[in-house]
């Protein structure tokens, strides 16, 4: 019977071989990890200033009216017939709502997320603000102050879309996107007219225009980089802008009606 015990063992000992047997999995040596970008600050010993202010020339729109006769909460929050925020032209020419960030141009490094969270409530049936930045994994708080049940429905194409109802004046809720994405329109199933529009970059160098038409981008590293104003309605304008340490710059865009 040795023999035969010999001859197995010298059969398996082979077998094993074939197979791919020698040092077991936990003891090869790992691929190292690709090193992740560096972690990015601002100067603030040389960071710059874009601002500027974005026009409307030509015929302006005339807004719609909102029926929101179909949730008489909504309707009753206003005394006034409320206006569609498609394209709001201020009184000094200006427009309002345009989200105004670099595209391109910055340094190849990861920026923290903002620890302070954007907020986006839900008042008169109405998402205010209109217009919202927020940078990639940075807490959005979604608010709801009205009387009525809100459906919030952002509908992005790269980020993961979410629904869920938000009952009146019930808690907060806290989301994020984890990457960049401009824009992503919101709505709420609830109230058709709803809508709101959320800009998700990978740094903190955005704005969006107020009621003067003005924005302003703090921090900015010096360099050149690739300007890009977007609006609901409008098509895109790109612009390249240089900036020097601790420099002001001007950058002024027009749309035409």
């Amino acid at each position: 019977m040795k023999p035969f015990w010999i001859a197995s063992a010298l059969a398996a000992a082979l077998t094993l071989a074939g197979c791919g047997g020698g040092a077991p999995e936990s003891a090869k040596k790992e691929e190292p990890a690709a090193p992740s970008a560096p972690a990015a600050a601002i100067d603030e010993a040389s960071a710059a200033t874009i601002t500027g202010k974005i026009a409307y020339t030509g015929d302006q729109p005339r807004p719609r009216t909102l029926d929101m006769s179909a949730t008489p909460a909504c309707a009753r929050a206003h005394s006034s017939p409320v206006k569609s925020q498609e394209v709001v032209v201020n009184d000094n020419g200006t427009l309002r709502n345009a989200f105004v960030w670099i595209k391109s141009g910055l340094p190849d490094r990861q920026w923290e997320p903002t620890a302070s969270a954007v907020r986006l409530d839900q008042e008169g049936c109405i998402y205010k603000p209109h217009v919202l930045g927020v940078m990639a994994g940075q807490d959005i708080e979604i608010t709801n102050s009205d009387p009525t049940n809100h459906n919030i429905h952002p509908l992005p194409k790269i980020n993961q879309e979410w629904n869920e109802s938000q009952p009146p004046k019930g808690d907060a809720k806290l989301k994020k996107f984890a990457r960049e994405e401009v824009m992503i329109p919101v709505k709420c199933n609830v109230h058709p007219w709803m809508r709101s529009y959320i800009g998700v970059v990978s740094h903190p160098f955005f704005g969006v225009s107020g009621e003067d038409g003005t924005f302003t981008i703090k921090g900015v590293p010096p360099g050149t980089y690739t300007l890009e104003v977007w609006h609901e309605k409008l098509p895109p304008q790109q612009m390249q802008v240089m900036v020097a340490p601790k420099e002001s710059k001007t950058v002024d865009f027009t749309f035409k009606g």
